[in-house]
Formats: structure tokens, sequence, C-alpha cells
């Protein structure tokens, strides 16, 4: 996925260094960019990153308990991107009994301000563009993310270096912590284990606080100028 978005970056000209948002599952991308071509970053935000249950390096008291705060329908749909991801598509696509809660759309895994957020003119406008989004078809863009995002990874963010040993750029990690589908607790985690990463955890907020507005001129703003 890093050589995916070095390569993306130079067809578009970015420079030697560029800077790298990534939102919700685009936490994958962010942290494969982190891992292997850090020397390309100018500067990198983790927005509601979603975490993996089977990384190593965590303490497994705090992963399973983490694990067992989601719903009981995306435990086995996780259950099944990690150990047999051949069946992810069909298992959230089959009629007899719940897939994911967010393939499905199943809005009991929102916080209240999400609802909020959901409903907000900012989020009906995005809707226009859903289409597009998933052009390449719901496997691709849906299930495949989810396979990648709960899979086997070969290394695991609490092992990740500074790559900004001379605060030539800045890492940023935003959490809200009444986000029902990402514990706030491995993401704390993680930043304990990494204290050079910028941590900005948001009372209140659920997993769709960037609706909120100004909020994502606010993550934008920090990363450029590298504030905590």
């Amino acid at each position: 996925m890093a050589l995916d978005i070095e390569e993306l970056a130079n067809q578009l000209g970015l420079g030697s260094k560029f800077y790298v948002v990534g939102i919700s599952m685009g936490g994958q991308l962010t942290w494969s960019v982190l891992r292997y071509i850090p020397h390309r970053l100018a500067g990198a935000a983790l927005v509601a990153p979603v975490v993996n249950f089977w990384w190593t390096g965590f303490p497994a008291n705090l992963s399973n308990e983490a694990f067992n705060q989601q719903l009981w329908n995306d435990r086995w749909a996780l259950g099944v991107a990690h150990r047999t991801p051949w069946l992810t598509y069909w298992w959230n696509t089959q009629k007899w009994f719940p897939g994911s809660s967010v393939i499905n759309g199943i809005s009991v895994v929102l916080s209240p301000q999400d609802k909020e957020l959901q409903n907000s003119p900012k989020k009906q406008e995005k809707k226009k563009y859903q289409a597009e989004v998933r052009q390449q078809g719901e496997f691709e863009s849906l299930h495949r993310d989810m396979n990648v995002g709960f899979g086997k990874w070969d290394f695991s963010p609490v092992e990740l270096e500074n790559p900004f040993p001379n605060n030539e750029g800045s890492v940023h990690l935003w959490q809200g912590d009444e986000d029902m589908l990402v514990p706030v607790s491995m993401q704390r985690y993680i930043v304990q284990k990494l204290p050079w990463i910028h941590y900005h955890e948001l009372a209140g907020a659920g997993h769709l606080f960037t609706e909120a507005e100004g909020m994502c001129d606010k993550i934008i703003k920090e990363l450029l100028e590298g504030k905590k």
C-alpha cells in the first residue's frame, strides 16, 4: 500500500516529501506509509484510525477487552476477515444473520454526536459522491479493505520509529473518546508507546467528528504547524 501511495505522489508531482492524512480505514494506509516510506513524509495525521485487534505488541487483556466491546455480529465479521478472508464478502452479504454493522449501515454503532452529524448538510452532500468512491465495486471498496485492515500484518504500529527525530515534521493522532467503532483504549496505548505522536483526544466525540464544522480545517492546521 505504501508503494502505491508513493507512486501516486510521484505521478501527481508532489515533490520529494508530502503530507498524508488517513481517516478511519485510511489509517491502515497511513501506518503503512510511516513504516515503509517515512523518508517521503513531511507530516502525517491519523484520524480515528481503525485498529486491528490482532496487532502484536499489545497486552492481551487490552486487545481482548477492546474486541469484546464490539457488537457480537461485528466480532464475528472481524473474525472472518482475520481468519478466513475469502469468506468476507459472502459473510457480509448473506441474509441469514447480520454481518458488519458498518458495511450494512447499522446506526446502533453511532454515538449521540455521530447521529447528529450523520444528518448534517455536510454529510448529506458527501453522499452524492458515494458511487464514485465505490466505482471499483463493493468487494474492492469495502470487503477487501476489511480484509487488509483486520488481516495479518507484518508489523505493528507500536514498533514504529519516529520518522522526524529532528522535529522536521510531525505525526498526529485524533480520536473521540465516545467512538463506538474504534476503542479509545487502544489508541491511548499506541501513543503511550510512541510518545512522539501528537495525540488529540476529543471529549464527547464519536467516529464522525470530522463532519463537525471547522474540524477538518483544525486537523490540517495542526499538521502544517506541527503543534500539539
